[in-house]
């Protein structure tokens, strides 16, 4: 038998097994909210298909043959992986658990999810995560990730987005530099400071700022260079120049003390700002394992 007059056949066979198990096309027919007589036909249509009798049929009884035997055997194991499976959806709809995988850049992902995520696996023992760390751009569909975290200003077209926070990009340095070296009251005023920047790309070094119709660029430099934030964090702390750093990488330094924001009333201008959102394929079935991280996540993160 092919896989179309198999596919043909699917309703007949649900019809056989609950003949089958209930001895009786009346009671089948009352399961399964159709007519005795329509029952009785789906059980010869599967008859016809496999060109052998399934039953022998009385006024009172019903009685397998050794084929109808070997074939309820076999329907009922499919009826039964059939209900299993329904079965599924339910389950995943109704209990968190099961592995959820989110990305985020790393340093988004050290400083602010890592924190938050072991609290959520502390409170949700039956959902495990998976977080993948790049700072590349990920696709949640094609990639097979639930949830990203993407720091930008426009997010994508056909995916969901939860705006997490602000993140913005900060000038720091420890009061000892700045002590030693002297103040920056104007972005001009960085040219003769060390500063430590990415240093990845060859304009790396050219720092934009903005206030009000005023717009600066000043090429700056320092002695040492660093394309991991937390690094340069480590530097500045070390007092070894004027940073600069997406402002939650910043933010723990600054409330103790450790660190100073270089000209607050400057915006900064860097790729790496925007709005911090969590990104997700859209659907109508939000699983609870990915609905509660979300929810996690975001009201975490509006009480920093």
């Amino acid at each position: 038998m092919g896989t179309n007059p198999f596919m043909g056949v699917l309703h007949e066979m649900v019809a056989f097994v609950r003949v089958a198990e209930l001895g009786s096309f009346s009671a089948a027919a009352a399961q399964l909210d159709l007519t005795p007589s329509a029952v009785s036909r789906q059980v010869s249509r599967l008859e016809k298909a496999l060109g052998v009798q399934l039953m022998h049929r009385t006024t009172r009884h019903l009685r397998l043959t050794d084929a109808g035997l070997e074939a309820f055997d076999r329907c009922r194991n499919m009826v039964a992986a059939a209900q299993a499976t329904m079965q599924i959806g339910q389950e995943h709809m109704r209990e968190p658990k099961g592995q959820v995988r989110i990305s985020a850049p790393k340093a988004f992902a050290r400083q602010v999810l890592h924190p938050h995520l072991l609290s959520f696996l502390a409170q949700h023992p039956q959902v495990d995560v998976q977080l993948v760390v790049a700072d590349r751009t990920v696709d949640p569909i094609r990639e097979n990730v639930d949830l990203v975290v993407r720091l930008t200003r426009d997010p994508p077209q056909g995916l969901v987005a939860r705006a997490l926070m602000a993140a913005d990009h900060v000038l720091v340095a420890s009061p000892d530099y700045l002590r030693g070296h002297g103040p920056v009251s104007h972005p001009r005023d960085l040219m003769a400071h060390s500063c430590l920047f990415l240093g990845e790309q060859e304009h790396d070094n050219h720092w934009h700022f903005s206030q009000a119709d005023e717009r600066v660029e000043v090429i700056v430099s320092g002695r040492y260079t660093a394309n991991h934030s937390e690094i340069r964090l480590d530097a500045a702390v070390a007092a070894l120049g004027v940073a600069c750093m997406p402002g939650f990488v910043a933010r723990a330094a600054m409330a103790r003390g450790e660190l100073v924001q270089v000209l607050p009333d400057w915006v900064f201008e860097a790729n790496y700002q925007g709005t911090a959102y969590l990104l997700f394929a859209p659907t109508r079935y939000t699983v609870p394992k990915v609905r509660i991280l979300i929810d996690h996540l975001v009201a975490c993160i509006a009480k920093e």
